[in-house]
């Protein structure tokens, strides 16, 4: 009987911890330049800590599967491996990363390789980037996808911030290029165009823009095609918030509405039982029809869509200028992957939870359609445990850390998309992924 009452003892002591280490935030690290270690408050040590993250950072860039690679004295680009290609995502996730972790030879190489390769210096996509390009740098596609110019814009901002722009690179001036570049304007009429897309006419004269001017919200593509919808994985309201304050290109007030509207959005796009979001939505946060909707999966819970529980943590830690119903959000959808098992949830869903048919299910990098317990998923759902206060936040941070990136019996592996989330999750987790101010202030 004693031994049965110090155990219950114990364990509502662990959960009276628990509770302090998890208390709700009222300010972003924009205010108080804190940041939660949620792997300290769990009992991990610092130098475990410090270890694992870097030992994740090494096996992304440097260890033997790797997705960095260096070009000659100057320059690097970041592949997918799978699919043979460099693009947006990854060249500006590349980015993030280096300025986070002050790795300034790193972060010029994939800027030199961006600008030279990727980015457009004239015509009508004058600097919007070719999202995709093989590795030699020949380009697979004109277009560009949004989430790349977000990244490459506010990592570039945090480059100024730290470095200044006196070392070779004038890395706001790049960024504010970009940022004068997304804005409207005239695309002139393409008679090499299709006559009509899923969206209408692609020959005559259109706008282009990033951010939708009616809505303020992110578009999928800036062109005719994609600037129609957007993609709930492209929403970071904290990345506007940073552009607001450091961009210092006059349109301050703009990008704090931004913010606010992606916000709001975010509520529509996020399914009120399950917490999941479509992989495409309209502006409105209701799901594609027609193409990019129910008839290819376009509708359902999947890998762009991944990214949305820590993109709200991220916009959570810093900003929190939402954080009831982030917090609310974190559990929900913590609880939703908890129900399908901690160990065993598979990557692709359904909105309201029921698992994809066959036809819905999107392959991954000629793997076929198969769904899988993807360590890129088990990353972002671990990340959200920085809003979450219940005791399952716990078991999925423990499941990060214990996680190994290998491949999976049949052979399939991803080093770059689960590689690129499981470090920017461990990032998070550590307290090591912040807002980067100016030096002196």
């Amino acid at each position: 009987m004693r031994k049965a009452f110090f155990l219950i003892t114990l364990l509502y002591m662990g959960l009276q911890v628990q509770a302090a280490g998890f208390k709700p935030w009222t300010k972003g690290a924009f205010e108080t330049r804190q940041y939660r270690n949620v792997f300290a408050e769990m009992g991990y040590s610092q130098a475990d800590i410090d270890a694992k993250v870097q030992q994740v950072f090494y096996e992304v860039f440097r260890g033997p599967n790797k997705v960095y690679f260096e070009v000659g004295d100057s320059m690097g680009y970041v592949s997918d491996i799978k699919n043979h290609d460099a693009r947006t995502e990854g060249m500006s996730y590349g980015l993030m990363v280096a300025v986070q972790f002050g790795e300034k030879d790193i972060f010029d190489r994939l800027w030199r390789w961006s600008k030279r390769y990727m980015q457009h210096q004239s015509g009508p996509r004058e600097g919007y980037f070719a999202w995709s390009c093989k590795t030699d740098g020949t380009r697979n596609a004109e277009g560009s996808a949004s989430d790349g110019e977000l990244y490459f814009i506010t990592a570039l901002i945090f480059a100024s911030n730290r470095w200044g722009n006196d070392t070779g690179i004038n890395y706001k001036a790049e960024a504010q290029h970009i940022l004068d570049c997304i804005m409207p304007r005239e695309i002139p009429a393409d008679p090499n165009a299709p006559a009509f897309g899923p969206f209408g006419n692609q020959q005559g004269p259109r706008k282009s823009f990033l951010i939708d001017p009616e809505t303020k919200l992110i578009t999928f593509t800036p062109d005719g095609f994609g600037q129609r919808f957007t993609d709930p994985s492209y929403h970071i309201p904290a990345f506007y918030e940073v552009w607001a304050r450091w961009a210092d290109d006059g349109r301050a007030d703009f990008w704090n509405e931004c913010a606010r509207r992606s916000r709001d959005y975010l509520h529509k796009a996020c399914n009120d039982t399950t917490g999941l979001n479509p992989d495409m939505t309209q502006f409105d946060g209701s799901p594609m029809s027609g193409w990019g909707g129910r008839r290819n999966g376009g509708a359902n819970f999947r890998y762009d869509s991944w990214r949305v529980p820590m993109n709200i943590a991220l916009d959570y830690e810093w900003s929190c200028a939402d954080g009831e119903w982030q917090r609310q959000y974190g559990e929900k959808i913590q609880n939703f992957f908890y129900s399908q098992g901690i160990n065993d949830f598979v990557d692709q869903y359904r909105v309201d939870g029921s698992l994809p048919s066959e036809d819905e299910i999107l392959p991954a990098g000629g793997s076929g359609k198969v769904l899988r317990h993807s360590i890129g998923l088990v990353a972002t759902t671990a990340a959200a445990s920085i809003m979450c206060r219940h005791a399952k936040s716990r078991e999925f941070v423990d499941a990060l850390w214990n996680a190994k990136h290998e491949p999976f019996p049949d052979g399939y592996f991803d080093a770059y998309y689960d590689g690129l989330l499981r470090l920017f999750a461990f990032m998070h987790l550590s307290g090591r992924y912040r807002v980067i101010f100016p030096a002196g202030e």
